[in-house]
């Protein structure tokens, strides 16, 4: 690897590391408005949809999909809206720093989600390492009892999430992410559309937001959906997956940092709480390892 080389993928880097930052902030975000859960997602979703036409006509992409797409799609659309309502509901119940925690559960979820969609057997270590992670759920639930409907709400988000991760797994490598990303999230758009419009939702106060809100829905629309998304994957065609998913572990780490700095007394929580945190993130990141190694002796194996 020559000296150019070297210098971006330290430059993907740092990037990739202030993409996780932003992704952090979505939480605190999430936290400051004051909008309710779903009419937030709704208005996040929309906002970031506009973003990514602008940007799909800018870079004159087609807006065609096959049909067999479509209702995959549609899928994909509700299960992320499911996932962002559940996760803001957490954070609205609870705090920022449980609903990030619970969302570290993703890897366990998706360990268990993954051979059902390839057809493989759960292994033994991802089962051990489920049982550290429930370990660490049950020292966070008797600590903070006082956040269980957080905490159930973190779960659910958290179970969405790997769902949708995995879905999109089988057919992301064969479509464009802008344009599976643009129609996801319409039609998460168009979900919640109807849910608020049987709710009878659309009232005139529905849309008198404060200029707080205004700005903070814009900068989660924008700059933590659209921008972090298309950016995320332009990193990821220069880094290594491997380096890609421990990156990624630290989002729970800089989204409390940032909670921490924002919501200081809310945010503070009794030790336990980190300790059972540390074990569900060490599980996590050990399964990343384990199968970082397992796919490197795959291929040296066919070599």
């Amino acid at each position: 690897m020559d000296t150019n080389q070297k210098a971006l993928r330290f430059q993907n880097y740092l990037h990739l590391h202030f993409i996780i930052i932003i992704w952090g902030f979505t939480a605190v975000l999430g936290a400051l408005i004051s909008i309710d859960a779903i009419p937030l997602v709704w208005y996040r979703m929309l906002i970031a949809t506009v973003f990514l036409i602008l940007f799909m006509l800018i870079r004159r992409k087609s807006f065609r999909i096959s049909r067999g797409l479509l209702i995959k799609f549609i899928l994909g659309g509700i299960t992320i809206a499911l996932h962002w309502v559940t996760f803001f509901l957490a954070i609205k119940s609870s705090n920022v720093s449980v609903a990030l925690i619970m969302m570290s559960t993703g890897a366990f979820f998706t360990s268990l989600i993954e051979p059902l969609f390839f057809k493989r057997r759960v292994s033994k270590l991802e089962l051990f390492l489920g049982i550290l992670v429930v370990i660490g759920l049950y020292i966070i639930f008797k600590i903070e009892g006082n956040y269980v409907l957080g905490i159930v709400y973190g779960l659910i988000s958290s179970f969405l999430s790997a769902l949708f991760s995995v879905a999109n797994g089988l057919y992301v490598k064969k479509n464009d992410p802008v344009i599976m990303s643009f129609y996801q999230l319409f039609f998460g758009v168009v979900f919640i559309t109807l849910l608020l419009g049987l709710k009878g939702e659309f009232t005139v106060p529905f849309f008198q937001l404060s200029s707080n809100d205004w700005i903070y829905l814009i900068i989660l629309g924008s700059i933590c959906t659209a921008y972090a998304f298309s950016a995320s994957v332009k990193v990821m065609k220069v880094l290594s997956p491997f380096t890609v998913m421990l990156s990624i572990n630290l989002e729970p780490v800089y989204g409390i940092i940032l909670a921490l700095l924002v919501f200081p007394e809310k945010e503070k929580m009794p030790s336990n709480f980190y300790f059972g945190a540390l074990i569900i993130l060490f599980a996590v990141v050990l399964n990343g390892i384990v199968i970082n190694r397992k796919k490197l002796f795959t291929r040296f194996q066919k070599k």
